[in-house]
């Protein structure tokens, strides 16, 4: 049973909690265990060595040993002596803290898990933070599939967004991320600290090692199930999971996208940067590194006239490297573009129109497209994105993001178009075996770096599409945990609940409905003040909670009056009721991302959505047949809201739907009510 709630805590309150957490999983440096003498598998030299007294050759120069807790016999290297060491045990451990891992560590620990994110930045969302500023895509391809804007936690994080942040800054949605996750009790957050080693034992990993330089800390992290969310699969590779890079030939997987004859090449990295216009004329002047464009390098790579708040996607390069271990050069290559580039705009003469514009921000870190893609149970390509996922059982998230392919050269193929796109006709399932490594037991994966083929992770890599699968496998974790079984166990005898555990926390899953057996709503009889033609009040419960566009198929909807309107779900008998669950409409068929773009932009509403639902009120009726007041909330602006009180005897639930944002009609797609089992 999911323990989650989305509803705003008590700041104090959450602050205790999570001191106390933190005393529970071991973080202080009292608590340091001995190494049990156990390899770990790392290019780094050894971490531990005997005490200084038992080996008076470790170190002729030791200076001050840092505190590790009494009774420790073990120290650092002279390398690293100034280190502390400080043991943590939780239940899950993910790393990275881009899109997917964010939605795994919030699945996770509001599933129940003690759960430690670590993230290798001072900021989370990977190219969508604030240090890269991309924005978020997914399988409603920017707005032009409407009605396929993803659930779960990556919507909530959008309506937060927008709530929060109607200007449109960056350094806000970094804060929403962080702010987030620090709501969450069972969630530990740790920034700057990157994964550099782990321990396996019987295919299993035992033990992690991550390192925070600003803090001189070390940890050793021992947990149940281990997530990869780098990117990179940092984890992966420390713990030997199988992975794969480069292009596959055709005929190994018989895509007809892929190339004859296959390659190591990938698709490289981007730095973005902002611009803004200004009152007077603003000269640049270009460092002398900068490089010189010509009319060739813009023969496909078209600079919109006017506007030149936000550019360029297609200032790319490396994918004929590696894109990793050359990430510095290709650092100072894409930086080179980027002033050469606003050199050209400012100072060749063809944009008169620029004169005003300035450089407001220039990003310093390669946002990744494609490194390392770990090997899983089951791995994807093109053919399972077009109809295979109909065919198989395991669906846990969506995709729809066109076969999106760059060439390696990125700007440096210059006489070639920056992508090539073949679109996907509707959107797919991701398949929970891809999201699980094939050899290394207790290991799951989620973002870019999961089971694919080239071909499909063109499709897959896309931001929403990597959050999605995120929430997948943190809420998958969690059950594996509550269970006490490994992925391929849960993947083998407990698919169904795991679906049906994702779609209860709103998650898009083709062809997989509602069929939840603790829904009490699913055997209430249900009734409304009035209803829209094709918008009837069973709608509510039909396990659906999207519609097919320009249809009202899956949704209650009523006329926006004086005084609301109502729904109510009644039983045969009383049941026992301690938890109410309300999915709104959130405006599905419109796009819904944060951009520095203005054009991207004009279509996406900054704010609450105007379609939901406002305010509200939740009354039942009791054993005695007397009305009683139970919720009473006023500005929601979120698609999914929960609702926990004392268990109550309940004859009729009433949802008293008040006002919409801006709307005219009343919208509601699902109610669901339990009764928790503690």
């Amino acid at each position: 049973m999911t323990t989650s709630t989305n509803e705003p805590t008590d700041s104090n309150s959450s602050e205790v909690n999570r001191r106390g957490f933190l005393g529970q999983v071991g973080l202080l440096a009292g608590v340091s265990l001995a190494v049990d003498g156990r390899r770990f598998i790392s290019a780094a030299e050894p971490l531990l060595q005997s005490d200084p007294q038992s080996d008076p050759q470790s170190d002729p120069h030791p200076g001050p040993a840092p505190d590790r807790g009494s009774g420790s016999k073990e120290r650092l290297t002279s390398l690293e002596k100034h280190m502390r060491i400080i043991d943590l045990e939780v239940d899950v451990l993910v790393a990275g803290g881009g899109m997917a891992g964010v939605c795994a560590a919030l699945s996770a620990a509001r599933n129940g898990s003690r759960t430690l994110l670590v993230q290798d930045r001072s900021r989370l969302g990977g190219n969508a933070s604030s240090e890269i500023g991309m924005h978020i895509v997914g399988a409603d391809v920017h707005g032009q599939r409407p009605g396929w804007r993803e659930g779960g936690l990556i919507e909530e994080i959008r309506l937060e967004d927008a709530r929060r942040n109607p200007h449109r800054a960056f350094e806000l949605f970094d804060l929403t991320l962080y702010d987030l996750c620090q709501r969450e009790e069972l969630l530990t957050l740790k920034l700057d600290t990157s994964i550099y080693s782990a321990e396996v034992s019987d295919g299993r990993i035992q033990k992690v090692l991550a390192r925070c330089d600003k803090t001189e800390t070390i940890y050793r992290i021992q947990a149940k199930t281990y997530c990869d969310c780098t990117g990179d699969c940092r984890l992966g590779l420390e713990a030997g999971a199988e992975f794969r890079t480069g292009r596959e030939p055709r005929a190994l997987y018989n895509e007809p996208l892929a190339l004859e004859k296959g390659d190591k090449n990938s698709q490289g990295s981007t730095i973005l940067f902002t611009a803004t216009k200004h009152d007077q004329p603003i000269d640049f002047l270009a460092p002398p590194w900068s490089r010189k464009m010509t009319e060739n390098d813009f023969l496909f790579r078209k600079i919109p006239r006017g506007s030149y708040e936000y550019g360029y996607w297609w200032i790319e390069l490396g994918g004929e490297r590696d894109v990793i271990h050359d990430n510095e050069e290709l650092r100072f290559e894409l930086l080179r573009i980027v002033m050469g580039v606003w050199d050209w705009i400012k100072n060749s003469g063809e944009r008169p129109d620029s004169s005003h514009w300035a450089l407001q921000r220039v990003g310093m870190i390669p946002g990744k497209r494609e490194s390392r893609r770990m090997t899983g149970a089951h791995i994807q390509t093109q053919l399972d994105l077009i109809e295979g996922w109909k065919t198989r059982d395991d669906g846990v998230s969506i995709g729809g993001w066109p076969f999106d392919e760059h060439p390696p050269g990125g700007f440096d193929d210059w006489d070639q178009p920056p992508f090539y796109s073949r679109p996907i006709q509707e959107p797919y399932n991701i398949a929970f075996e891809s999201l699980y490594s094939g050899n290394i037991d207790n290991l799951m994966m989620a973002g870019r770096n999961i089971s694919n083929s080239h071909v499909a992770f063109t499709s897959t890599r896309v931001m929403a599409t990597c959050a999605c699968t995120g929430q997948a496998i943190g809420t998958a974790a969690a059950l594996c945990n509550e269970k006490d079984v490994l992925p391929a166990q849960l993947r083998k005898n407990h698919i169904r609940e795991l679906q049906q555990r994702l779609l209860r926390d709103d998650q898009s899953i083709r062809k997989v409905t509602n069929k939840d057996p603790d829904d009490l709503a699913r055997i209430a009889s249900v009734s409304a003040s009035d209803h829209l033609e094709g918008a009837e009040p069973l709608h509510i419960i039909d396990g659906k909670v999207r519609d097919v566009p320009t249809q009202w198929d899956h949704r209650w909807g009523a006329k926006a009056i004086d005084g609301g309107q109502w729904i109510e779900l009644a039983w045969d008998g009383p049941v026992l009721l301690d938890e109410v669950q309300i999915t709104f409409d959130s405006g599905f068929h419109r796009q819904l991302t944060l951009s520095a773009s203005d054009g991207a932009s004009r279509n996406i509403i900054r704010g609450p959505q105007p379609e939901m639902v406002k305010d509200y009120k939740i009354s039942y009726v009791d054993d005695s047949g007397a009305r009683q007041g139970l919720v009473d909330i006023e500005g929601n602006y979120l698609r999914l809201r929960r609702h926990r009180f004392a268990a109550i005897q309940v004859r009729s639930l009433r949802l008293h739907a008040l006002t919409t944002h801006a709307t005219e009609q009343i919208r509601v797609f699902e109610i669901r009510c339990y009764s928790r089992k503690e």
